[in-house]
């Protein structure tokens, strides 16, 4: 390359640093006042907070587990409205069907006599959908959500219908309640980026949420963050570097978790199966997203670290001897983990 080609290059790549680091200012400045925002209506939730718009950012869904009365419908909601995204609730039951969420078609007479099919839209038009409890729904209808998730698309009666874009899910799920619920199969969980556990306030927080949230008025959350700008944020974090150590943290954590690669003998010993390359694509996503969020440039080790429990929770199965030896998959996890630090 001459010189002045080489200099040309340079040139290109030092423009295009300074516009991803001033698209990162902006964008980690709208997100700080979105969190504000969210967290003046959702109290002592930080973590979950920060973990649904890592999810949201990195163009992924979410699953929220927690017991009731811990805001996550609140979350939900609140999320919708910070973000300026077009929201929608289905109360999942066990007699609710596909057709339900993703729509229907409708026989209708025309003024001209003849008779046509006409698609009234589901709820599953929108661009942030609050599927609430959703094991409480039959496999058929939970299925009705794959291709959503995954192609941003549903195909009814042999016609495919574009979902408005952004697309997200955050379902909610109760862990106590096993009667009468249906437990969502691998194929649905692997659509999930994250699975968020909401666990109990702090005795600091609960104080703070009982004094706050039981008075004459309550909080109201304000708009952040366009949908647009949502989406040109979401393009920022794929444009985020990720250096080798982190890619190599990465698949060192994703390929130990898989029983017939792991080098790791109580993985090969306990663990029934594993993730796959999703789980990846979702760690190398989130750890960009989480170092915009946090102002940075470009994701860390301490990043993966943070998302390997939320990424990897949901994607892993221990088998029937370690089950009954009372082993988790959480203590597993933290293993892996132990192996990149």
């Amino acid at each position: 390359m001459s010189p002045e080609h080489y200099s040309q290059a340079t040139n290109s790549m030092q423009d295009i640093t300074a516009t991803i680091e001033n698209a990162a200012g902006v964008a980690s400045e709208r997100l700080r006042t979105a969190r504000e925002n969210i967290g003046s209506v959702v109290y002592g939730q930080d973590q979950v907070v920060e973990l649904a718009i890592t999810a949201i950012l990195s163009g992924g869904h979410a699953l929220l587990v927690g017991v009731p009365g811990l805001a996550k419908t609140l979350l939900v909601e609140t999320l919708g409205t910070v973000l300026g995204l077009d929201e929608k609730r289905v109360q999942f039951t066990p007699d609710l069907m596909p057709g339900d969420i993703l729509g229907s078609e409708v026989l209708e007479e025309t003024a001209k006599g003849k008779r046509e099919f006409r698609f009234i839209p589901g709820p599953v038009f929108t661009q942030l959908l609050m599927a609430d409890e959703i094991n409480r729904a039959s496999p058929r209808t939970q299925s009705a959500l794959l291709q959503a998730m995954q192609e941003k698309m549903v195909t009814i009666a042999g016609v495919p219908h574009s979902l408005p874009k952004p697309f997200h899910v955050l379902a909610t799920q109760n862990p106590i309640e096993q009667e009468g619920t249906y437990p969502l199969p691998e194929a649905q969980l692997d659509r999930f980026l994250l699975r968020i556990d909401v666990n109990f306030p702090t005795l600091e927080t609960e104080r703070d949420i009982l004094v706050r949230t039981t008075g004459a008025s309550d909080a109201k959350a304000k708009k952040a963050i366009t949908p647009k700008q949502l989406i040109e944020m979401q393009a920022l974090v794929r444009k985020l570097p990720v250096g080798e150590n982190v890619l190599e943290a990465i698949l060192s954590l994703v390929r130990n978790a898989r029983p017939a690669q792991s080098e790791i003998e109580s993985v090969r010993n306990q663990v029934s199966w594993g993730p796959g390359p999703r789980a990846g694509q979702a760690l190398m996503l989130a750890s960009r997203a989480r170092a915009l969020i946090d102002g940075r440039l470009s994701p860390s080790i301490d990043d993966v670290l943070a998302l390997a429990q939320p990424v990897l929770k949901h994607r892993m199965a221990l088998n029937f001897a370690a089950r009954a030896d009372g082993q988790s998959v959480e203590s597993v996890i933290e293993t892996l983990k132990d192996r990149i630090r």
